[in-house]
């Protein structure tokens, strides 16, 4: 069991919410009154190869500070590869990414690449979010423990913070890292296809909660498939193909995707 005294290291990155989400703000470990968030993200020519294949061909615009936008286009379009360039983990080609800091935004891969058979608890992998603050095989303060617990009541998963993840259900892992998001409080965050396997309970609170974070102020960036859950919930759309195709409010950019 985590306590006082437990050290971590830094690990996987991962994402995601569950059921129950609870609008309980004195419990919301989120920012502190008076936090502003003015984290734009600014695309200029941003190409990527790997090898001979274009991945993204000279893609540029701006994530205004506070916008929530769906990243879609068809597969092999080149989505996880923007969230990539935006969060450092792929290489550009060519042109840049401008943002204000890359230590204040939390990138949330695909659930396929997390590795479910590490040997983490629930409260481990929850405070993998905040290991900046104790650092790599440093004991893991009280105060910290107590906000992954606040962080995992919010996604509704009380009395599990001592399971081992191997064990989860796919709803409860998604649930378990996007607590870890939660304590991570970044300016922005990027979403790799969030929704993708888990039932529709979780992907209600899922959204709830990523709504919750547009209100804050947060820039929201998530890579979708389902056109309708975009329409519904996300007033911004990106369409790509290697290029970018159309990029603005969603209605209006929607007839692309047919085109």
């Amino acid at each position: 069991m985590i306590g006082p005294g437990t050290r971590l290291f830094a690990g996987t990155t991962a994402a995601m919410p569950g059921t129950g989400v609870r609008d309980d703000n004195a419990a919301r470990p989120g920012p502190s009154a008076g936090h502003r968030f003015e984290h734009a993200i600014v695309l200029r020519d941003v190409t990527v190869r790997y090898g001979r294949r274009l991945a993204l061909d000279r893609v540029s615009g701006t994530f205004a500070p506070g916008s929530l936008t769906a990243v879609i286009g068809a597969n092999g379009a080149g989505k996880s590869t923007l969230l990539g360039a935006i969060a450092g983990t792929v290489r550009l080609t060519a042109g840049k990414v401008e943002s204000a800091s890359r230590e204040r935004l939390a990138y949330l891969p695909q659930l396929t690449t997390i590795d479910r058979d590490y040997p983490l608890t629930v409260a481990e992998l929850i405070c993998l979010g905040a290991w900046r603050e104790f650092g790599a095989f440093q004991a893991v303060p009280a105060s910290l423990l107590a906000r992954a617990a606040s962080a995992a009541a919010i996604v509704g998963l009380d009395g599990l913070l001592t399971r081992r993840i191997a064990e989860l259900s796919v709803g409860e892992l998604q649930r378990a890292l996007f607590a870890r998001l939660i304590l991570q409080d970044a300016d922005a965050i990027l979403l790799d296809e969030p929704f993708a396997a888990v039932d529709a309970r979780t992907t209600s609170d899922l959204l709830a909660l990523v709504t919750r974070w547009h209100h804050d102020g947060r820039t929201v960036i998530a890579v979708l498939h389902d056109l309708d859950l975009v329409r519904a919930w996300f007033p911004s759309a990106l369409v790509l193909a290697q290029r970018c195709v159309a990029w603005g409010a969603t209605e209006a950019v929607l007839p692309a995707m047919t085109a």
